[in-house]
Protein backbone atom coordinates (compact mmCIF):
# COMPACT_ATOMS: atom_id res chain seq x y z
CA UNK A 1 0.00 0.00 0.00
CA UNK A 2 1.55 3.35 -1.12
CA UNK A 3 1.76 6.55 1.27
CA UNK A 4 -0.99 9.25 0.73
CA UNK A 5 -0.95 13.00 2.01
CA UNK A 6 -3.50 14.21 4.05
CA UNK A 7 -6.50 13.40 3.68
CA UNK A 8 -5.75 10.65 0.99
CA UNK A 9 -4.55 13.14 -1.62
CA UNK A 10 -0.93 13.45 -3.16
CA UNK A 11 0.67 16.19 -1.93
CA UNK A 12 4.08 18.18 -1.35
CA UNK A 13 4.59 17.05 2.44
CA UNK A 14 3.48 13.47 1.11
CA UNK A 15 6.11 13.49 -1.57
CA UNK A 16 8.88 15.58 0.88
CA UNK A 17 8.14 12.83 3.10
CA UNK A 18 8.71 9.87 1.15
CA UNK A 19 12.16 11.24 -0.30
CA UNK A 20 12.97 11.66 3.61
CA UNK A 21 14.22 7.59 3.16
CA UNK A 22 16.71 8.56 0.41
CA UNK A 23 19.78 9.43 1.69
CA UNK A 24 23.66 10.65 0.56
CA UNK A 25 26.08 7.67 1.97
CA UNK A 26 28.56 10.49 1.81
CA UNK A 27 27.00 13.22 3.50
CA UNK A 28 25.21 10.98 5.77
CA UNK A 29 21.78 12.46 5.37
CA UNK A 30 18.60 12.84 3.89
CA UNK A 31 18.01 14.76 0.23
CA UNK A 32 15.55 16.70 1.62
CA UNK A 33 17.28 17.70 4.54
CA UNK A 34 20.20 18.41 2.51
CA UNK A 35 18.35 20.67 0.50
CA UNK A 36 18.57 18.92 -2.84
CA UNK A 37 15.00 18.52 -3.58
CA UNK A 38 14.00 21.76 -6.18
CA UNK A 39 11.66 22.47 -8.43
CA UNK A 40 8.81 20.14 -6.85
CA UNK A 41 5.80 19.43 -8.85
CA UNK A 42 2.63 17.62 -8.50
CA UNK A 43 0.36 16.95 -11.49
CA UNK A 44 -2.45 13.95 -11.49
CA UNK A 45 -0.64 11.45 -11.43
CA UNK A 46 2.56 12.75 -11.93
CA UNK A 47 5.32 14.14 -10.06
CA UNK A 48 8.60 15.91 -11.27
CA UNK A 49 11.52 17.29 -8.99
CA UNK A 50 14.85 18.07 -9.46
CA UNK A 51 18.44 16.57 -7.60
CA UNK A 52 20.44 19.64 -7.08
CA UNK A 53 23.85 17.52 -5.86
CA UNK A 54 27.07 19.13 -4.71
CA UNK A 55 29.18 17.90 -7.32
CA UNK A 56 28.32 17.13 -10.73
CA UNK A 57 30.92 13.89 -10.44
CA UNK A 58 29.03 12.62 -7.25
CA UNK A 59 29.94 9.17 -7.34
CA UNK A 60 26.26 7.69 -5.88
CA UNK A 61 24.34 10.14 -8.42
CA UNK A 62 22.64 6.99 -10.41
CA UNK A 63 22.05 5.71 -7.04
CA UNK A 64 20.03 8.51 -5.37
CA UNK A 65 18.31 9.22 -8.68
CA UNK A 66 16.74 5.74 -8.66
CA UNK A 67 16.08 5.51 -4.69
CA UNK A 68 14.00 8.96 -5.04
CA UNK A 69 12.22 7.41 -8.19
CA UNK A 70 10.86 4.10 -6.61
CA UNK A 71 10.17 6.26 -3.06
CA UNK A 72 7.68 8.24 -5.00
CA UNK A 73 6.59 5.98 -7.18
CA UNK A 74 5.20 4.48 -3.74
CA UNK A 75 3.08 6.80 -3.04
CA UNK A 76 -0.87 6.38 -3.71
CA UNK A 77 -2.03 7.65 -7.42
CA UNK A 78 1.57 8.13 -8.75
CA UNK A 79 2.22 6.97 -11.84
CA UNK A 80 5.04 8.58 -13.62
CA UNK A 81 8.02 10.15 -11.40
CA UNK A 82 10.63 12.43 -13.54
CA UNK A 83 14.14 13.64 -11.56
CA UNK A 84 16.34 15.30 -13.33
CA UNK A 85 19.63 15.98 -11.76
CA UNK A 86 21.46 19.16 -11.30
CA UNK A 87 24.74 20.33 -9.74
CA UNK A 88 26.23 23.42 -7.66
CA UNK A 89 29.31 22.72 -6.17
CA UNK A 90 29.75 23.74 -2.63
CA UNK A 91 32.63 25.63 -0.95
CA UNK A 92 33.81 26.44 2.32
CA UNK A 93 34.58 29.92 1.72
CA UNK A 94 32.23 32.86 0.81
CA UNK A 95 33.34 34.51 -2.42
CA UNK A 96 34.27 37.76 0.06
CA UNK A 97 36.96 35.84 1.75
CA UNK A 98 38.32 33.67 -1.23
CA UNK A 99 40.14 37.30 -2.08
CA UNK A 100 43.04 36.68 -4.63
CA UNK A 101 40.38 34.14 -6.62
CA UNK A 102 37.49 35.17 -5.25
CA UNK A 103 35.17 32.95 -8.14
CA UNK A 104 37.34 29.87 -7.25
CA UNK A 105 35.27 27.30 -5.10
CA UNK A 106 37.32 24.80 -4.71
CA UNK A 107 41.17 24.17 -4.76
CA UNK A 108 42.97 20.98 -4.84
CA UNK A 109 46.51 20.43 -4.33
CA UNK A 110 48.23 17.19 -6.09
CA UNK A 111 51.28 16.54 -4.38
CA UNK A 112 53.28 13.75 -3.66
CA UNK A 113 56.37 13.22 -1.41
CA UNK A 114 59.23 12.29 -3.98
CA UNK A 115 60.05 12.81 -8.01
CA UNK A 116 58.66 10.12 -10.51
CA UNK A 117 55.43 9.02 -9.13
CA UNK A 118 53.30 10.48 -11.98
CA UNK A 119 51.91 13.43 -9.97
CA UNK A 120 51.84 15.82 -12.73
CA UNK A 121 49.91 12.85 -15.05
CA UNK A 122 47.69 12.28 -12.24
CA UNK A 123 47.03 16.22 -11.67
CA UNK A 124 46.28 16.72 -15.17
CA UNK A 125 43.77 13.84 -15.64
CA UNK A 126 42.03 14.27 -12.99
CA UNK A 127 41.96 17.99 -14.25
CA UNK A 128 40.17 16.67 -17.29
CA UNK A 129 37.94 14.18 -15.89
CA UNK A 130 36.29 16.77 -13.14
CA UNK A 131 35.59 18.51 -16.73
CA UNK A 132 34.04 15.57 -18.53
CA UNK A 133 31.85 15.14 -15.99
CA UNK A 134 30.57 18.82 -16.12
CA UNK A 135 32.70 20.95 -13.57
CA UNK A 136 34.33 24.05 -14.84
CA UNK A 137 38.02 23.64 -14.13
CA UNK A 138 41.24 25.30 -13.87
CA UNK A 139 44.93 23.95 -13.54
CA UNK A 140 47.61 25.40 -12.47
CA UNK A 141 51.39 24.17 -13.05
CA UNK A 142 53.30 25.19 -9.63
CA UNK A 143 55.83 22.94 -10.34
CA UNK A 144 57.93 25.68 -11.84
CA UNK A 145 61.18 23.03 -11.85
CA UNK A 146 59.61 20.85 -14.25
CA UNK A 147 56.58 22.45 -15.78
CA UNK A 148 54.85 19.47 -17.46
CA UNK A 149 51.48 20.93 -17.75
CA UNK A 150 51.31 22.20 -21.23
CA UNK A 151 52.90 19.13 -22.99
CA UNK A 152 50.49 17.02 -20.81
CA UNK A 153 47.01 18.90 -21.73
CA UNK A 154 48.78 19.71 -25.71
CA UNK A 155 48.81 23.37 -24.54
CA UNK A 156 50.78 25.15 -27.32
CA UNK A 157 48.45 28.35 -27.14
CA UNK A 158 50.62 30.98 -25.02
CA UNK A 159 48.89 33.40 -22.26
CA UNK A 160 47.54 36.74 -23.06
CA UNK A 161 47.79 39.90 -21.39
CA UNK A 162 45.34 42.54 -21.17
CA UNK A 163 44.76 45.14 -18.75
CA UNK A 164 47.30 43.47 -16.91
CA UNK A 165 45.40 40.49 -16.48
CA UNK A 166 46.51 37.22 -17.34
CA UNK A 167 43.77 35.71 -19.62
CA UNK A 168 44.83 31.62 -19.43
CA UNK A 169 44.91 28.95 -22.18
CA UNK A 170 42.38 26.41 -22.50
CA UNK A 171 43.10 23.07 -23.30
CA UNK A 172 40.81 20.04 -23.35
CA UNK A 173 38.52 22.24 -21.74
CA UNK A 174 40.44 23.44 -18.93
CA UNK A 175 41.89 26.34 -17.98
CA UNK A 176 45.60 26.24 -17.47
CA UNK A 177 48.60 28.33 -16.30
CA UNK A 178 52.47 27.31 -15.90
CA UNK A 179 55.48 28.63 -15.96
CA UNK A 180 56.27 26.51 -19.04
CA UNK A 181 54.79 29.36 -21.00
CA UNK A 182 57.25 32.18 -19.56
CA UNK A 183 60.47 30.26 -19.56
CA UNK A 184 63.06 30.12 -22.77
CA UNK A 185 63.15 26.14 -23.87
CA UNK A 186 65.81 24.20 -22.02
CA UNK A 187 66.19 26.97 -19.44
CA UNK A 188 66.07 25.97 -15.38
CA UNK A 189 65.02 27.73 -12.85
CA UNK A 190 66.74 28.76 -10.13
CA UNK A 191 64.83 30.96 -7.85
CA UNK A 192 64.75 31.47 -3.66
CA UNK A 193 61.71 31.65 -1.37
CA UNK A 194 60.84 35.15 -2.26
CA UNK A 195 60.32 34.60 -6.20
CA UNK A 196 58.60 31.55 -5.82
CA UNK A 197 56.44 33.21 -3.43
CA UNK A 198 55.94 35.92 -5.78
CA UNK A 199 54.90 33.33 -8.44
CA UNK A 200 52.03 31.89 -6.52
CA UNK A 201 50.38 35.03 -6.17
CA UNK A 202 50.80 36.23 -9.62
CA UNK A 203 49.28 32.69 -10.66
CA UNK A 204 46.45 33.20 -8.67
CA UNK A 205 45.44 36.90 -8.31
CA UNK A 206 46.68 38.36 -11.58
CA UNK A 207 45.17 34.92 -14.19
CA UNK A 208 41.65 35.45 -14.85
CA UNK A 209 40.18 32.19 -14.16
CA UNK A 210 36.73 33.87 -13.57
CA UNK A 211 34.11 31.59 -12.34
CA UNK A 212 35.42 27.73 -11.06
CA UNK A 213 34.20 24.51 -9.53
CA UNK A 214 37.50 23.37 -8.93
CA UNK A 215 41.10 24.45 -9.54
CA UNK A 216 43.65 21.50 -9.33
CA UNK A 217 46.92 22.69 -8.37
CA UNK A 218 50.52 20.80 -9.68
CA UNK A 219 52.71 20.82 -6.62
CA UNK A 220 56.38 20.12 -7.13
CA UNK A 221 57.72 17.30 -5.45
CA UNK A 222 58.43 17.31 -1.88
CA UNK A 223 57.84 19.71 0.82
CA UNK A 224 59.30 23.10 -0.45
CA UNK A 225 58.94 26.98 -0.39
CA UNK A 226 56.00 26.68 -2.97
CA UNK A 227 54.29 24.41 -0.91
CA UNK A 228 54.50 26.58 1.76
CA UNK A 229 53.83 29.35 0.02
CA UNK A 230 50.51 28.18 -1.40
CA UNK A 231 49.02 27.05 2.08
CA UNK A 232 50.04 30.35 3.18
CA UNK A 233 48.10 32.48 0.41
CA UNK A 234 45.01 30.53 0.46
CA UNK A 235 43.39 28.11 2.25
CA UNK A 236 43.43 25.12 0.23
CA UNK A 237 40.45 22.82 0.09
CA UNK A 238 42.40 19.53 0.18
CA UNK A 239 45.70 18.16 -0.81
CA UNK A 240 45.53 14.16 -3.24
CA UNK A 241 48.68 12.41 -1.99
CA UNK A 242 50.32 10.76 -5.12
CA UNK A 243 52.34 7.50 -4.34
CA UNK A 244 53.40 4.39 -6.15
CA UNK A 245 53.01 1.06 -4.09
CA UNK A 246 56.57 0.37 -2.83
CA UNK A 247 57.46 1.12 0.78
CA UNK A 248 60.22 3.52 -0.14
CA UNK A 249 57.87 6.09 -1.79
CA UNK A 250 55.11 5.59 0.67
CA UNK A 251 57.69 6.20 3.33
CA UNK A 252 58.32 9.85 1.55
CA UNK A 253 54.76 10.77 0.37
CA UNK A 254 54.22 10.21 4.81
CA UNK A 255 56.50 13.14 4.98
CA UNK A 256 54.59 15.33 2.29
CA UNK A 257 51.23 14.61 4.77
CA UNK A 258 52.82 15.42 7.58
CA UNK A 259 53.78 19.04 6.09
CA UNK A 260 49.98 19.58 5.16
CA UNK A 261 48.89 18.73 8.26
CA UNK A 262 51.18 21.36 10.34
CA UNK A 263 49.94 23.69 7.55
CA UNK A 264 45.93 22.96 8.55
CA UNK A 265 45.99 21.65 4.65
CA UNK A 266 43.40 18.41 4.60
CA UNK A 267 44.33 15.21 3.52
CA UNK A 268 41.58 14.61 0.41
CA UNK A 269 43.32 11.02 0.31
CA UNK A 270 45.97 8.82 -1.46
CA UNK A 271 46.32 7.47 -5.20
CA UNK A 272 48.41 4.64 -6.16
CA UNK A 273 49.87 5.02 -9.14
CA UNK A 274 51.66 2.35 -11.40
CA UNK A 275 50.10 0.04 -9.28
CA UNK A 276 50.48 -3.30 -11.40
CA UNK A 277 50.90 -3.70 -15.12
CA UNK A 278 48.91 -6.49 -17.24
CA UNK A 279 50.69 -7.60 -20.35
CA UNK A 280 49.39 -6.71 -23.54
CA UNK A 281 50.04 -9.91 -25.23
CA UNK A 282 49.56 -12.77 -22.23
CA UNK A 283 47.46 -11.13 -20.27
CA UNK A 284 48.97 -11.57 -17.36
CA UNK A 285 48.86 -9.22 -14.62
CA UNK A 286 52.34 -7.64 -12.96
CA UNK A 287 53.02 -5.77 -9.91
CA UNK A 288 56.25 -4.33 -10.52
CA UNK A 289 56.47 -1.71 -7.48
CA UNK A 290 54.21 -3.92 -5.52
CA UNK A 291 50.42 -3.18 -5.07
CA UNK A 292 48.11 -1.87 -2.36
CA UNK A 293 50.73 -0.13 -0.31
CA UNK A 294 49.24 2.96 -0.44
CA UNK A 295 45.65 1.47 0.21
CA UNK A 296 46.99 0.25 3.52
CA UNK A 297 49.26 3.54 4.03
CA UNK A 298 46.04 5.73 3.63
CA UNK A 299 44.28 3.32 5.92
CA UNK A 300 46.85 3.65 9.06
CA UNK A 301 47.02 6.98 9.01
CA UNK A 302 42.97 7.58 8.29
CA UNK A 303 43.01 8.93 5.33
CA UNK A 304 40.64 8.05 1.98
CA UNK A 305 42.16 6.23 -0.49
CA UNK A 306 40.97 7.73 -3.73
CA UNK A 307 42.01 4.26 -6.29
CA UNK A 308 44.51 3.06 -8.06
CA UNK A 309 45.79 3.66 -11.43
CA UNK A 310 47.52 0.91 -13.60
CA UNK A 311 50.84 1.21 -14.87
CA UNK A 312 50.05 0.98 -18.79
CA UNK A 313 52.39 1.91 -21.84
CA UNK A 314 48.71 3.81 -23.12
CA UNK A 315 49.21 6.56 -20.23
CA UNK A 316 52.42 7.50 -21.46
CA UNK A 317 51.83 7.29 -25.47
CA UNK A 318 48.64 9.61 -24.56
CA UNK A 319 50.53 12.05 -21.86
CA UNK A 320 53.52 12.36 -24.40
CA UNK A 321 50.92 13.51 -27.16
CA UNK A 322 49.26 15.86 -25.41
CA UNK A 323 46.42 13.78 -25.14
CA UNK A 324 45.06 12.98 -21.32
CA UNK A 325 44.31 9.45 -21.10
CA UNK A 326 40.77 10.39 -19.01
CA UNK A 327 39.81 11.50 -23.01
CA UNK A 328 39.23 7.76 -23.49
CA UNK A 329 36.55 7.34 -21.32
CA UNK A 330 35.66 4.10 -19.49
CA UNK A 331 35.96 1.70 -22.12
CA UNK A 332 39.68 1.53 -20.70
CA UNK A 333 41.44 0.65 -17.63
CA UNK A 334 42.95 3.83 -17.04
CA UNK A 335 40.28 5.94 -18.10
CA UNK A 336 38.19 4.48 -15.96
CA UNK A 337 40.51 4.69 -13.02
CA UNK A 338 41.03 8.18 -13.54
CA UNK A 339 37.28 8.90 -13.87
CA UNK A 340 36.57 7.41 -10.52
CA UNK A 341 39.03 9.08 -8.90
CA UNK A 342 38.03 12.09 -10.03
CA UNK A 343 34.81 11.17 -8.87
CA UNK A 344 36.08 10.18 -5.21
CA UNK A 345 37.86 13.02 -4.50
CA UNK A 346 34.83 15.36 -5.41
CA UNK A 347 32.80 13.35 -3.11
CA UNK A 348 35.49 14.08 -0.52
CA UNK A 349 35.59 17.66 -0.91
CA UNK A 350 31.69 17.99 -0.45
CA UNK A 351 32.13 15.77 2.74
CA UNK A 352 35.09 18.49 3.77
CA UNK A 353 32.71 21.57 2.99
CA UNK A 354 29.60 20.49 4.71
CA UNK A 355 31.63 19.03 7.49
CA UNK A 356 33.69 22.61 7.84
CA UNK A 357 33.09 24.72 10.86
CA UNK A 358 30.41 26.81 9.48
CA UNK A 359 27.83 25.76 6.81
CA UNK A 360 28.96 25.48 3.58
CA UNK A 361 28.29 28.05 0.61
CA UNK A 362 26.14 26.98 -2.42
CA UNK A 363 26.58 29.81 -4.98
CA UNK A 364 24.21 29.91 -7.87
Amino acid sequence: MGIVGNGGGLNEAAVLQALKAVKDPDLQQDVVTLGFVKDLKIEPGKVSFCLELTTPACPVKDQLKAEAERAVSALAGVQRVDVRMTFRVTSKQAPQTRTLIPEVRNTIAVASGKGGVGKSTVAANLAVALMKYGARVGLMDADVYGPSIPILMGASEAPQVTQNRIIPPVAQGVKMISMGYFLPRNEAVIWRGPMLHKMIQQFLGEVEWGELDYLVIDLPPGTGDIQLSLCQTIPLTGAVIVSTPQDLALEVASKAIAMFKKLNTPILGVVENMSYYVCSHCGQRDEIFGHGGARKASERLGYPFLGEIPLDPAIRTSSDSGQPAVLQGENTPYGKAFLDIASATAAQISIANFNAPQAPVIEG
